[in-house]
């Protein structure tokens, strides 16, 4: 079974229609990236992934045992959340707050966890130091440590290298494959960048005026072919 589904799944907001009739399935282990103009509803679908935002119709079917909280985001960050003061470690651990529900503290496991995460991203050195005064690859991978603390199946990241330096950005990348291949974390990534989700990504779902979803070698025949039919 797999591990999240979407069923003639129509998405939108203000009663307007953006995607209709979407259908893909993502199983344990897939890297999948999501592309499209903007505008096309990417982010929309993300969000109703993670029932943040109602489909209009359809369904979403989670398998494996999967439950929403155990489903770790990475959102695009405001100018707001850039300024955050707390401390690295404080926002790692936040990560905890789905799963621990109206508990007042944080476990002892909790706490070493966000440890390991916060290792796993390579700032370790960082857990005291504000938010606020790290670089933007910095921040990026704090909250993919908050992230992970939240699952340990499947994550959600909406655009992570945006705004990032070339350095930064293959950073990112590199860590996200590790959680992927090493870890057995599934991935769903919304990207611009197509070469990069070519790259990485073992699926393709393309968002717009035609949808296509399918395995990475099949996207990129389809493309080929499109060229060739243009010539």
């Amino acid at each position: 079974m797999a591990l999240i589904a979407c069923k003639n799944l129509t998405l939108g907001y203000g009663g307007r229609v953006i995607v209709k009739d979407l259908n893909f399935a993502v199983n344990t282990g897939n890297y999948l990236c999501i592309v499209g103009e903007n505008g096309s509803g990417k982010t929309t679908l993300m969000k109703t992934l993670l029932g943040l935002t109602p489909a209009i119709s359809g369904g979403i079917v989670l398998g494996d045992g999967l439950k929403r909280n155990e489903i770790g985001y990475l959102p695009q960050q405001t100018a707001v959340q850039r300024d955050f003061p707390a401390s690295v470690y404080e926002i790692v651990l936040s990560g905890f707050c789905g799963k621990s529900g109206i508990a007042p503290f944080y476990t002892a496991a909790q706490k070493k966890e966000a440890l390991e995460n916060i290792r796993k991203m390579g700032i370790f050195d960082l857990k005291g130091r504000c938010y606020r005064e790290l670089s933007g690859g910095q921040q990026q991978r704090v909250l993919l440590a908050r992230a992970l603390c939240a699952t340990s199946k499947l994550i959600l990241l909406d655009e992570p290298v945006s705004g990032l330096d070339a350095r930064a950005t293959e950073g990112m990348y590199s860590i996200i494959e590790k959680l992927n291949k090493e870890e057995k974390i599934t991935v769903i990534m919304i990207s611009h960048d197509i070469s990069a989700a070519l790259k990485y990504a073992t699926h393709i779902l393309h968002i717009g005026a035609d949808c296509f979803f399918g395995r990475r070698e099949e996207y990129i025949s389809l493309k080929k072919a499109e060229v060739t039919d243009n010539e």
